[in-house]
C-alpha cells in the first residue's frame, strides 16, 4: 500500500478529511487547509535560532456551524473510516505514530488496530449529544482500506 505524505479524503469533491503522514517534512509554514474551515492546521519546521515575534492573539467573532476535529497519533494503530453526509461508509485509511488527521466534515469511526494514545483538539465547549448523531458502523466484509 502506497501512503502519500498529505492526502486529502474528498466525498463529491468536497474535503472530508486531511491526513498529514509521520514522514512529512518542508522548511518554513505550510497550511493544509483552506481558509473556510473554522479549524486550521499547518506544519512549521524552523532552524535553530529562527525567532517567532511575541504576540497576542486579537478577540475576533467566528460563527462556527460544524465541529472541525484533530487528531495526533502519539502511538499504536487506529482505522479511520470515512462516511458522507447521509451516514453511507465511503472507504478507511490507517494511521500510526506521529500521523495526524484533520476531520472536517462528514461522518467518522474508528477501530483501534493496535494499543493507541492519541490527542483530540477541537472546537468547544463539548456538548455530549448534542454534538453529534451516531449510527451503524461499515460491516468488515465491506471495508475499502487505501
Amino acid at each position: 500500500m502506497y501512503v502519500f505524505m498529505i492526502e486529502e479524503i474528498k466525498d463529491k469533491g468536497s474535503i472530508i478529511a486531511i491526513i498529514v503522514r509521520s514522514n512529512y517534512k518542508k522548511d518554513g509554514i505550510s497550511f493544509f487547509t483552506p481558509n473556510s474551515f473554522s479549524q486550521q492546521l499547518a506544519f512549521m519546521a524552523h532552524p535553530a535560532e529562527n525567532t517567532i515575534s511575541p504576540h497576542v492573539h486579537n478577540p475576533v467573532s467566528r460563527e462556527v456551524c460544524l465541529t472541525q476535529e484533530v487528531l495526533f497519533i502519539k502511538k499504536g494503530k487506529l482505522r479511520v473510516d470515512f462516511y458522507d453526509n447521509e451516514k453511507i461508509y465511503l472507504e478507511s485509511r490507517i494511521l500510526s505514530e506521529g500521523d495526524v488527521i484533520l476531520l472536517a466534515a462528514g461522518g467518522h469511526g474508528f477501530e483501534v488496530l493496535e494499543d493507541v494514545e492519541m490527542f483530540e483538539v477541537k472546537q468547544g465547549p463539548y456538548t455530549g449529544d448534542k454534538d453529534k448523531t451516531r449510527f451503524k458502523k461499515v460491516k468488515s466484509s465491506n471495508l475499502i482500506i487505501r
